[in-house]
């Protein structure tokens, strides 16, 4: 039968259950998106800027579980969106990638838009894909979702030829079937652990008198049986940046996110009482361990599903290739009967957050609005259901810290790559994506230059995205550091601009706070701005006078890592400035 291109990838869209496409339409595939106008499964989102796309399509996954689409044109349009199919890469967020391609029927060179971007995506990407005739569009689409979703998840890129769109193409049924998925896997993801392995696991874990648990973001598919896990071991349980939320944070047996240099002295005072860490889902990158500042208190269990990361930067005793969930659930099924309650761990992690949580609220009630009072009263006005998306940067670690969630899915940052200006096209994604649940964007002011023109994508589609945007006329983390190490802040201060000039452009509403007093009207008002489908972008005065625990213990773990000498350098250099000025 014929078929258009366009129609057989909307097709392979719908079939795959991607319910949002992000991009700027072009010559090369208008027919796709006239295709996808006749879809009531598929919806074409247009974005100010294809870098806001790839952000989108990871805000809408982190959010909702659900795979999203960034649909660009070749060349500007793939580049524009590399940093955030790189961040995806990085951070293990599953998206397709559908670039178009230039015709390759016409055998003309120099053609518009014409440059290898197989090459180019290949760093970023698990797979790339270009289908040459029309009978491969359909399968070729459903392998590149299977793959982006399988294994460790991560973006994969198909290359539709604009010939495949323009001309009529021959498919058959046996065109349209889904590709066979391998066999073995859990859930299609990741294999079953071997029995050996989980046996020698539960006899190391039975000779542990209180193991740790460090938990990432590969163990949420696990999150249900997680909280048994931990009560069975008696174990406190830490986690990655990423992993925040796969462990419920107001658990009594939850610790902080990280255990090293960069968490409070209760968190590695405890830490270091455990007999050894079992770790799931997690890489021990340089973000999530505070520039590899952990310290580990005894050996390691280490299991992930990509069969590279156990053992790559920290040695691991036993090295476990598996699903995150296979992993967790053939090991409640070995384990023993769970311990008793450790009620002086238990109470000892209870006085260690409440000992953190006075000094927190000893900064309140200044003159400007502390990073404590905006989170905690955004998270008493919006509930447990409620997403947070924070940029590179002060504002993620603040968040990271002082936020409190209670599952996966609600703070969705960029980390290992770090791309400034994620946080806004990543809460509108997450918003159209989860329409019922507030969103709120925590914009650096800073990222927020680099994207917040999306805060117009926000308001045409009526998401009611909230966008909190934090001003401190600075790039808050990188003027910490200089002003730490070197003294002094070159480049780092940003030229003023007026919130409320872009909320009128854009057609937002628009809020100010400069006051811990004013943040919960401030946070209602948005709140019920959201629920009628309108956008608020609010000018936050945000005071960064107190350095997070992260802030301080990477410069301190950098700092004890160089040689004497050129320690000696650093610090008598910042000292002289400090007297001479």
């Amino acid at each position: 039968m014929k078929r258009t291109g366009g129609s057989l990838v909307r097709q392979a869209l719908e079939d795959e259950g991607i319910e949002l496409t992000f991009g700027i339409p072009g010559t090369h595939n208008i027919e796709l998106y006239d295709a996808l106008a006749e879809s009531e499964r598929v919806r074409p989102v247009l974005v100010t800027d294809e870098q806001g796309a790839s952000f989108m399509a990871d805000g809408a996954w982190r959010a909702s579980g659900r795979m999203a689409c960034v649909n660009v044109v070749p060349g500007a349009g793939l580049t524009h969106a590399l940093s955030g199919i790189a961040e995806a890469w990085m951070d293990n967020v599953p998206m397709l990638v559908l670039g178009c391609g230039i015709r390759r029927d016409s055998g003309r060179a120099y053609q518009l838009h014409d440059i290898d971007q197989m090459a180019l995506v290949e760093p970023v990407v698990k797979a790339a894909f270009r289908p040459l005739r029309g009978d491969e569009v359909y399968r070729c689409i459903r392998e590149a979702c299977r793959i982006a979703r399988s294994g460790a998840p991560g973006p994969v890129f198909v290359e539709i030829p604009a010939n495949l769109y323009m001309m009529l193409q021959d498919a058959s049924d046996e065109d349209l079937s889904p590709p066979e998925a391998p066999a073995g896997l859990h859930a299609g993801r990741g294999p079953y652990p071997e029995p050996a392995v989980v046996d020698r696991v539960v006899e190391l874990l039975g000779q542990w008198r209180r193991p740790l648990i460090y938990l990432g973001a590969g163990a949420a598919v696990a999150h249900e049986r997680l909280v048994e896990l931990a009560e069975r071991l008696e174990a406190p349980v830490s986690t990655t940046f990423q992993g925040k939320g796969v462990f419920p944070e107001t658990h009594p047996l939850w610790l902080w996110p990280g255990f090293g240099d960069a968490a409070p002295a209760f968190a590695r005072r405890l830490a270091a009482t455990c007999d050894g860490v079992l770790a799931i889902g997690c890489r021990f990158s340089e973000v999530g361990t505070g520039s590899y500042g952990l310290t580990l208190p005894g050996p390691l269990i280490h299991c992930d599903v990509d069969a590279d990361v156990p053992g790559r930067n920290y040695p691991a005793e036993v090295a476990v290739h598996a699903d995150a969930e296979a992993f967790v659930t053939a090991l409640l099924e070995r384990l023993d009967a769970p311990r008793d309650p450790d009620e002086g761990l238990r109470r000892a992690i209870a006085e260690g957050h409440a000992e953190v949580e006075r000094a927190w609220e000893a900064e309140t009630g200044g003159s400007r609005v502390t990073p404590y009072a905006l989170l905690r009263g955004l998270q008493r006005a919006l509930g447990p259901e409620a997403v947070y998306t924070a940029d590179s940067g002060n504002g993620t670690f603040l968040a990271m810290e002082i936020l409190r969630l209670e599952g996966p899915g609600h703070f969705l940052a960029p980390v290992d790559y770090s791309c400034m200006g994620y946080s806004v096209p990543a809460a509108v994604g997450a918003r159209l994506a989860c329409p019922d649940r507030p969103v709120v964007a925590l914009a650096g002011d800073g990222a927020f230059l680099m994207t917040g023109l999306e805060t117009l994508t926000s308001v045409a589609h009526g998401a009611g995205t909230m966008i909190f945007v934090l001003r401190d006329r600075e790039l808050a983390q990188i003027a910490q550091f200089q002003g730490t190490a070197l003294n002094r802040k070159v480049a780092s201060e940003l030229p003023d601009y007026q919130v409320e000039g872009f909320a009128r452009a854009l057609g937002a509403e628009y809020l100010r706070v400069d006051r811990d007093d004013d943040v919960e009207d401030a946070v209602r008002a948005a709140w019920d701005h959201a629920r009628e489908g309108r956008t608020t972008l609010a000018h936050v005065e945000i005071d960064y006078g107190v350095r997070t625990y992260f802030t301080k213990g990477v410069v301190k773990t950098n700092l004890h890592r160089l040689p004497l000498g050129e320690r000696l350098r650093y610090v008598s250099r910042a000292l002289l400035r400090r007297v001479t000025g």
